[in-house]
């Protein structure tokens, strides 16, 4: 069994989904994937006035709907 250890771990670094810096990708970091609680807050504060959507076509309408 290959199992990463604990250094490794805390050196794996993605890129911020909102910022783009490097951040941890580890349990140590309390706001992975982000970088900061900033970024983090600024990523919910998108989906919550939902700027962040999924497009989809509305429902195509049956003969039986009036």
């Amino acid at each position: 069994m290959n199992t990463p250890s604990p250094s490794r771990a805390e050196t794996l670094q993605v890129p911020c989904p909102q910022c783009g810096k490097p951040s941890v990708f580890a349990p140590t970091n309390r706001w992975r994937p982000f970088c900061s609680e900033r970024c983090r807050m600024i990523d919910l504060g998108a989906w919550a006035s939902e700027s962040f959507r999924i497009p989809a076509r509305p429902p195509e309408r049956t003969e039986d709907e009036p």
